[in-house]
Parts: C-alpha cells; sequence; structure tokens
C-alpha cells in the first residue's frame, strides 16, 4: 500500500488551491486506489491535471476534473435578431418595438409576435409574445402572473341596469375588495381547493406565503383591476357559449394573482439573474432552463399562481351572482401573463410567453376588454401561426401612468365618463378612458387574429380606491 499522499504533494504537482486537492485526497483513500503506488498516484494525477476534460465521464475522477476546469462563464452574449410578426405597427411605440427587437437576439428565442396593444414594459413589452427552447423568462411572464379577465352573461336585460342601478352599485362595494388591506374577513372568506396545493409545502419559496394567499383570495389588485357591471350584446348566433342573440346584464372582472404572482416573479427574476448574466438592455429577460431544478420550481410556481388568479374570479363571480340571485347563461374566462407549452407548425415544442396578450388558439374564446367608455369584445380565436395563435388583451396604453396624472384632470375625465354614461368608484387619472388606445382601431388591426361573437360595455365600475 502507497503511503498516503497530501495536499502539498498536490499543490507541487500543480493542483489549484480549492476543491480539487480535497476530492482527489478523498478518492484516493478509496480501497482499489489506495493498493497504487505513490508514483501510480502520482502519474495518475498528473495525467488527471492535464486532461480534466478527458475525466468528465469517469467513474472515480469525474467530480475532481470538474473542479479543475474553470467555472463556465455566465455572460450570455445576444445573437443575430429573429423575424417577427407586428400587428398594428402604426399604434405602436418605439420603446415597445425596441424592447421586442431584443428579446428576439436571445439565444433561446424561437419565434415571437407583438400585438396592437403593445407598449412598454419590464423586459419583454406589454403585447409581446415570444416562443423560446426549454427556457422560461420570469419577467417575459409577467409580475401579474395569470392576469386574467372573466365574463359572466345573466339571463336579465340590460335595462335592469337602469332599474338597480343603486342595488348592483351595492352589490359591488360590499361583494368586491381591491388592493393589499382591503380583504375579506375570516368568516366572509371562502374557501377554494388551491389554498390546499402541495405546491406550498414543496417549494421552500412558497412555504410562508399561504398565509397572505388565503387572506387575499377572491379580492382583485390595485392599478387597472376593477369588476364592473355592464351590458353584454350576443351578435354571433353560432357562439360556442350557446347564448342566443340579443343584449343581457353581465359582469366583467380583470385581476390576477395578487401579492403571491409578485413575489414568484420576483424571487425567480433574481434566480435568473444570477445565472444568466446578459447584456444590460436585456437583462430583464434573464431565463431559467425547465431542465433546471430552479426552471422546473418556476413553472410549478407559475402555474399555483395562474390557478390561484383564477380561483379569486371564480369567488368574486360566485359572490355576486348569489347577491344577484341569477345563475350565468355562459362564462368566458382567458389569462395573459403566463407560459405555456405549445407545439409549432414545425413540430418543435416550444414555451410560449404571452405577456399581456390573449391565447388565440383555433376556437379559443377570449374577452378583449376596451377602456371603462369603450367597448370590450368576446371573441373566438382562429389559431394564426404568425401571431403565435395570441391577440392583443385590451386597448393597450395610449399614455404612460405618469404623463396621465399629468396632462388629465379630476373634473375632465368625471365629466368623460358621464358624457359615456358611465358611474366609475375607485379609480384614478392614471387609468381614465383617455389614457388608452382606440380598441376599435386594436381590433381592426387583428381580425385575422380572432373572430367577433359579441360586446361588453360597461356601465357601473368598481377599481380600488375611494368612493
Amino acid at each position: 500500500m502507497a503511503s498516503q499522499l497530501r495536499g502539498n504533494d498536490l499543490r507541487q504537482l500543480g493542483f489549484p488551491e480549492g476543491r480539487a486537492i480535497g476530492l482527489a485526497l478523498a478518492q484516493l483513500q478509496r480501497k482499489h486506489l489506495k493498493k497504487l503506488s505513490q508514483t501510480d498516484q502520482l502519474t495518475l494525477l498528473k495525467e488527471l491535471l492535464a486532461n480534466p476534460q478527458t475525466y468528465l465521464t469517469h467513474l472515480d475522477w469525474s467530480h475532481t476534473a470538474a473542479a479543475l476546469l474553470p467555472p463556465p462563464s455566465r455572460h450570455i452574449a445576444l445573437a443575430e435578431r429573429k423575424d417577427y410578426t407586428v400587428f398594428g405597427a402604426e399604434h405602436i411605440e418605439q420603446g415597445a418595438i425596441h424592447q421586442m427587437e431584443t428579446a428576439m437576439k436571445l439565444p433561446v428565442t424561437v419565434a415571437g409576435a407583438l400585438m396592437p396593444d403593445a407598449h412598454h414594459g419590464y423586459g419583454l413589452p406589454i403585447g409581446g409574445v415570444l416562443a423560446t427552447d426549454n427556457a422560461v423568462i420570469p419577467y417575459a411572464v409577467g409580475v401579474d402572473i395569470g392576469c386574467r379577465m372573466a365574463l359572466s352573461v345573466f339571463p336579465l336585460p340590460p335595462k335592469h341596469l337602469e332599474q338597480r342601478v343603486q342595488e348592483l352599485r351595492k352589490l359591488l362595494l360590499e361583494y368586491t375588495k381591491f388592493g393589499g388591506r382591503d380583504v375579506f374577513r375570516h368568516g366572509q372568506r371562502l374557501d377554494h381547493a388551491v389554498l390546499s396545493r402541495a405546491e406550498f409545502q414543496d417549494i421552500p419559496f412558497l412555504r410562508n406565503k399561504l398565509d397572505t394567499a388565503a387572506a387575499q383570495i377572491g379580492s382583485s389588485g390595485g392599478g387597472n383591476h376593477f369588476v364592473e357591471w355592464g351590458v353584454v350584446d350576443i351578435t354571433d348566433p353560432t357562439n360556442e357559449l350557446g347564448v342566443p342573440v340579443g343584449q343581457y346584464l353581465g359582469l366583467l372582472s380583470h385581476s390576477g394573482s395578487r401579492g403571491l404572482g409578485a413575489s414568484i416573479a420576483n424571487h425567480y427574476t433574481k434566480l435568473a439573474q444570477d445565472t444568466c448574466q446578459l447584456p444590460a438592455e436585456a437583462r430583464h429577460l434573464a431565463w431559467l432552463g425547465l431542465d433546471t431544478e430552479a426552471g422546473q420550481e418556476y413553472w410549478a410556481a407559475m402555474n399555483l399562481a395562474g390557478d390561484y388568479a383564477s380561483a379569486c374570479h371564480h369567488q368574486i363571480h360566485q359572490r355576486l351572482a348569489k347577491a344577484l340571485g341569477e345563475k350565468s347563461l355562459g362564462k368566458v374566462e382567458n389569462h395573459h401573463n403566463f407560459a405555456w407549452k405549445e407545439t409549432l407548425a414545425s413540430g418543435q415544442e416550444v414555451v410560449v410567453h404571452r405577456k399581456g396578450a390573449t391565447p388565440a388558439g383555433a376556437g379559443v374564446l377570449g374577452i378583449i376588454p376596451g377602456s371603462m367608455t369603450a367597448p370590450g369584445f368576446i371573441v373566438r380565436g382562429r389559431g394564426e401561426a404568425s401571431s403565435l395563435s395570441s391577440a392583443s388583451h385590451g386597448a393597450g396604453r395610449l399614455m404612460s401612468r405618469t404623463r396621465a396624472k399629468q396632462e388629465l384632470g379630476e373634473a375632465e375625465v368625471r365629466r368623460y365618463l358621464q358624457l359615456h354614461g358611465v358611474e366609475l368608484m375607485g379609480g384614478g387619472l392614471d387609468e381614465a378612458p383617455q389614457a388608452y388606445k382606440d380598441i376599435r382601431q386594436v381590433m381592426q388591426s387583428q381580425t385575422e387574429l380572432v373572430d367577433v361573437l359579441g360586446s361588453f360595455t360597461a356601465r357601473i365600475v368598481r377599481m380600488e380606491g375611494g368612493v
């Protein structure tokens, strides 16, 4: 048996300080290697040091070989920009175009499209659709994971809105909650199966998120989130809702995954940026590989947040339908700020990120809202390949929040709402209807993406803020 080699012996061979020395010495204690003479051991270590690459799959020496190699660079260069389709380019600001151009240079990018409601965001622009190869980009999904629209159509005529306006207003005040602090008390909360999901325990990051999720379930966020009564006008007799052509009372809600989604987005974005270091202009597009533990965790957490957002909408509609004393004739629900595994026409499986874009696969129903004073549209997707089976998720911002607050006045906005017969409870100048694009122009830019089945026009709107 050979006398035992020590760390200094390996240093004299040229082994660098660090893990490689400890791993090599530990390996030499294995029974079949201890039998080698010291000369043979040194010869073996010299060969390992000179050619670590050839030992990366060696049963005995793979870990030592990996420790001898320099760590892979985490700096990732952008590639040549891939082509993508823009819908309604004349309505899209240059900042959003620039962001989409950057996203199309990612090495993992396969395809992309930009919707006519697009505007500047973090990382991928709002209205951006991006297909990637085995990678998910938290900021291409967005902060409000699984944000969605939900519409219920009730068997009541539009005149119900005029005859019982005070009752409908009171129902919104009593059965909807907005923002971080205005939530349902313990005795008012409704339970939901999503709160019993294993992910809250299986994913370490989520273990302290359940209490907040339970407290906020059934409520809506701030910003552009709303719950509103309005008029549904079904115009296509072949609609999949099975609702006859005509006008009805409708309930439309827009909200997402609340604090749960935001915390998931921020946590996994930081992880992605630590391991995927991109040039400054692309840093918010850092990705996680779906073949990594972090990527799998994010994927599971994202799907949990999406299901949680859906649960919130279901409870909003459940509460209000019960208070109204009516069952809906039909419902439409669709989400954005999400990623889906889909297969392109070429047969390649990709991850399709829709950040502020509505899924519009063939036969898929959706609701694309306008502003408070402009109609939203009930649509059926056409599965257009050049849009990655997507459509806009709304009218899109014409003014930034800051610009809207600077240029619009409270009295002006109130007069505008009154002129259009809309009552608003809460809301701010940054969400004024004048801050949004013309939804009719947006819809005209995507006639090849969706078929219109009907419309929704708001009448009584509740958002975060004073009444």
